[in-house]
């Protein structure tokens, strides 16, 4: 169990420090000229949080005793394969159905059919999210999410906020 923490940890580690050398490039403090974040800006302090989050991971992976114990039984192991197939079929949507459409429908399996939630749950996140997601990303950091073919349901909104 320590070996596959210390592989996990190292390599989501590797994967920080490669996408903060990126997002370097670009401005990852505060923009005054447009009035938010760099581009960056998320990149950049994401990544970094991940690499404290693995190198607490790879802390601990040393802290305790030698386990033999499997990294993933049969239930844990399909769990996350068919929770990165989701999230892969949620990706792929996004350049043509849109982030308001694809994320909503991710959350919806994800909660209702996955994590079998009630509908008191299920209706409420799957409905205020995108609406969440607009005003966060396109009207406060003013920074476009993909929207497919949902673009033109858009325009009334932007007309209003921009």
């Amino acid at each position: 169990m320590q070996t596959a923490d210390r592989v996990i940890a190292l390599s989501i580690i590797g994967m920080s420090l490669y996408f903060m050398s990126h997002a370097i490039a670009l401005p990852i403090g505060w923009n005054g000229e447009t009035g938010g974040p760099g581009g960056g800006s998320f990149p950049f302090w994401l990544s970094l949080v991940m690499a404290l989050a693995a190198a607490g991971v790879l802390l601990r992976s040393f802290m305790h005793e030698k386990s033999e114990q499997a990294f993933f039984d049969h239930a844990t192991l399909r769990s996350v394969v068919s929770v990165a197939v989701a999230v892969g079929v949620t990706i792929a949507l996004m350049p043509f159905a849109g982030s308001y459409i694809s994320i909503p429908l991710f959350m919806f399996w994800y909660l209702r059919i996955f994590g079998q939630h009630g509908w008191s749950v299920v209706v409420p996140l799957t409905l205020l999210t995108p609406v969440f997601l607009f005003f966060f990303f396109e009207v406060t950091l003013k920074i476009l999410l993909p929207k497919g073919w949902t673009e033109p349901l858009f325009i009334p909104l932007y007309a209003a906020f921009f």
